[in-house]
């Protein structure tokens, strides 16, 4: 019965913890079309989560293009159609890799430290202290990072897709000898506007998933975590997890949608 009893414990947490979650994705929708918005904040988290990863998204869109530029060449070759490169290495960017990579950078850059300050400012009360003076923590808080990882991810996607494919055009042109034209002629061929607006779907939704769960580990730091520097690396390092976990589980029911 302790067993048992345990087990009952455990689940009941972890649906309280799910109810909780659900209703702070709720409250950040009907503060996002709540006005005002804090333009100032809105600006300062753009140039925080977009262009201050711009640096690692080039990096790893570029390598990444270019071991899929070895890869894809060593397995055409074999069939002899090496002349597929170009669709290989766009499709897979533009409509996987691209969203989900971009995802996990924004996540590793822009989502911990997210958590971080959302939570060093739970401990310290700063939070408790903005709702006494009767301002709303969501309004300052959430709703800014919300908006501006909505406008930054697709972007920062969209360039690593660029440089990804650019990657490939080096490795496979310029190193292993694939036509130009036929790397860029069969992409246009068979890479579609359907293609491209599956990869802006995904980088929306995984934004989504993103902020939600950085701005909750940090709001709740000290709830469901302890207290003090543990409860906030506690609450970062979950937060990182969980995003990556739920951006990978959300990618395939998205792409079995999409199939």
């Amino acid at each position: 019965m302790s067993i048992l009893r345990k087990l009952g414990e455990v689940s009941l947490d972890y649906l309280y913890r799910m109810g909780v979650m659900g209703m702070f994705l709720l409250k950040t929708f009907f503060y996002v079309f709540t006005p005002p918005l804090k333009i100032n904040r809105f600006v300062k988290q753009v140039h925080f989560i977009g262009f201050q990863s711009m640096l690692v998204i080039v990096l790893t869109g570029c390598f990444t293009g270019m071991v899929m530029g070895f890869q894809g060449y060593n397995s055409l070759s074999k069939f002899g159609s090496d002349a597929f490169l170009g669709p290989m290495v766009g499709l897979s960017l533009i409509k996987e890799l691209g969203p989900v990579l971009s995802a996990f950078v924004v996540t590793g850059m822009a989502g911990s430290a997210i958590t971080a300050e959302i939570g060093i400012m739970r401990i310290s009360e700063q939070i408790d202290a903005m709702e006494l003076m009767g301002l709303n923590p969501y309004r300052y808080l959430v709703v800014p990072n919300f908006l501006a990882i909505i406008v930054s991810l697709p972007l920062l996607t969209a360039l690593f897709d660029v440089i990804g494919i650019f990657g490939g055009y080096l490795v496979g042109v310029k190193l292993l000898g694939v036509g130009a034209g036929t790397y860029f002629g069969e992409m246009v061929s068979y890479v579609d506007m359907n293609d491209i607006m599956e990869g802006v779907y995904k980088s929306l939704s995984f934004g989504i998933i993103i902020v939600w769960v950085c701005c909750f580990k940090g709001y709740y730091t000290g709830v469901f975590t302890g207290f003090g520097a543990e409860g906030v690396s506690k609450a970062t390092i979950q937060a990182v997890v969980l995003s990556f976990v739920l951006i990978l589980v959300w990618d395939y029911f998205m792409t079995s949608l999409m199939f």
